[in-house]
């Protein structure tokens, strides 16, 4: 039985070089990139076994294997993958639970993951290969480590498979990965920015004495604690492994159990009350597409999305500041102005994102400046909130209310001059975006240089109808505090002129080239 799930695997894997040819290429180029740092980390660990410093090597491969094992498991859990070997597609062959676990987990070795973590398993074992007892510990702990990593990307597969079977978990889960992934950033430039020559290694002992006691690595743990003569710690940890692992294929054969008698998720519809943000909006054009865009930015996840990570963008840009050095009381007056240069910067393709429904506005004969007014009250109500708290937040922490107007002023003008520009942009030049009900993560159609463009204008735009009340607001942190006043006026007039003149001019571009924009989502 399992010859036959290997043999199943090794066909499914061959059917992937039968599609179109540019996939084919990039299969084969990935597969060539995969091997390829393979056979160098392989290289690079023959080349450790004669190299003294065992205690170095041992805590980097403890943190190093931990966190390939987190790999393991986080990566099919967040972002998902096509499980082809999902239990519950042999339901009907009446094949028993535990056959058919182990058939499963056998077949999971066959894959490009598996190959190259074989190869640099391999590696280690030839780096600790300084003694029969030694050798001994670490082909065991390789092959525990390997059946350890592969298992459990196997339950977290089959995980996501059965809990992440709708498009609104499986975007959700997306989000909260990628939000993962750019809150750990600031701890990856902690670690570069460390004197790894005077502390570095101090951090890393640490860090591996405590893996090394886990199920994450001490697998890797044991053959370095043989090679340095600790036999009793590495058998202890050796079991560690080897308890964890059973643990884990428990886990994976109550899985494969419970999946076999339970049918995929499937999208619950909610029912609704009246007619939402249409029974609260004026009922007028302008009121009815703002009730539209107010619906969507709740709603749909290209949108929301957005909204999300618009507040970690600042978290990137303080960190490093702050390692660097830079006063708080100049850092801290980043985080409110550049949320409001993204909100003002996310409507620049906005009329894209209706993709064909665009139609709607055309053939109904709405006014441009309606459509452009209406689709940018979301993104006000947002934008107010954001400078009403965060100005107030940030003049607080510094104890410094002469502060509080060019942060109005300064974030205001970036705010309503994005909208402004954006207001134009988006129906002179709207590029193919994410069509509605598709991943927010998906990459659109067809891009091109127009993208970019549209992209850097906007957002160029922004900082330049600023640039007064910027400059007033340094003078006023540096020079004297009667210029806040001034960045105060200029960057609220600035940008409500913007923000006028952009509606206006937009909405004669909309107008205008309606049937443009209407052949322009019916091509994308």
């Amino acid at each position: 039985m399992v010859a036959q799930f290997l043999r199943l695997k090794l066909r499914l894997l061959g059917n992937i070089f039968r599609r179109s040819p540019w996939h084919v290429v990039g299969i084969a180029l990935g597969l060539v990139y995969g091997l390829g740092a393979a056979a160098v980390l392989f290289a690079a660990l023959v080349g450790l076994r004669f190299v003294d410093d065992v205690e170095l090597i041992r805590n980097a491969f403890i943190v190093l294997g931990a966190t390939t094992v987190v790999g393991f498991a986080v990566v099919p859990l967040v972002f998902g993958v096509d499980d082809t070997m999902d239990p519950r597609r042999f339901a009907l062959f009446g094949v028993p639970n535990r056959t058919l676990a182990i058939g499963l987990a056998a077949a999971a070795m066959i894959g490009i993951p598996a190959l190259v973590l074989a190869i640099v398993l391999t590696g280690t074992v030839v780096t600790w290969s300084r003694g029969v007892g030694e050798t001994l510990f670490a082909i065991v702990g390789a092959a525990i480590a390997f059946a350890t990593c592969l298992l459990i990307a196997r339950v977290t597969t089959s995980l996501a498979s059965l809990l992440l079977a709708t498009r609104r978990a499986r975007e959700v889960t997306g989000v909260l990965g990628i939000l993962l992934v750019v809150l750990l950033s600031p701890i990856i430039v902690v670690l570069v920015s460390l004197d790894w020559a005077d502390s570095g290694r101090q951090v890393l002992e640490s860090l591996a004495d405590l893996l090394g006691w886990t199920p994450l690595g001490a697998a890797f743990a044991a053959p370095g604690e043989a090679v340095a003569g600790e036999w009793g710690l590495a058998t202890v940890k050796l079991l560690i492994a080897l308890v964890s692992l059973a643990v884990v294929w428990l886990a994976w054969e109550a899985l494969v159990a419970r999946m076999l008698v339970t049918p995929g998720r499937e999208a619950s519809a909610r029912n609704y009350r009246g007619q939402g943000w249409f029974d609260r909006m004026p009922h007028t054009p302008a009121g009815a597409i703002a009730a539209r865009s107010l619906t969507y930015w709740f709603r749909d996840a290209r949108y929301w999305v957005s909204i999300v990570m618009i507040p970690v963008v600042p978290v990137l840009i303080l960190v490093p500041l702050g390692l660097a050095g830079f006063p708080l009381q100049y850092t801290a007056l980043v985080p409110v102005p550049l949320m409001c240069l993204l909100l003002g910067w996310a409507l620049h393709n906005d009329t894209a994102y209706d993709d064909t429904a665009i139609w709607l506005h055309v053939a109904s004969g709405v006014r441009g400046a309606a459509d452009r007014a209406g689709r940018l009250v979301p993104v006000l109500i947002a934008g107010v909130l954001v400078i009403g708290l965060g100005a107030a937040i940030t003049a607080a922490v510094l104890d410094d209310w002469r502060l509080l107007p060019s942060l109005i002023g300064v974030s205001t003008a970036l705010l309503l001059g994005g909208l402004g520009i954006g207001s134009i942009t988006s129906a002179r030049f709207p590029y193919p975006a994410v069509k509605p009900g598709d991943s927010p993560f998906q990459q659109p159609q067809s891009t091109g240089a127009i993208t970019a463009f549209v992209q850097s204008i906007t957002m160029l735009g922004s900082v330049l109808i600023a640039a007064p009340a910027i400059v007033f607001g340094a003078l006023g942190i540096l020079d004297d505090p009667s210029w806040h006043a001034a960045s105060f006026f200029a960057g609220t007039v600035l940008g409500i002129g913007a923000l006028v003149g952009g509606i206006a001019l937009g909405g004669r571009v909309f107008d205008r080239r309606g049937p443009e924009m209407l052949g322009a989502a019916l091509r994308a």
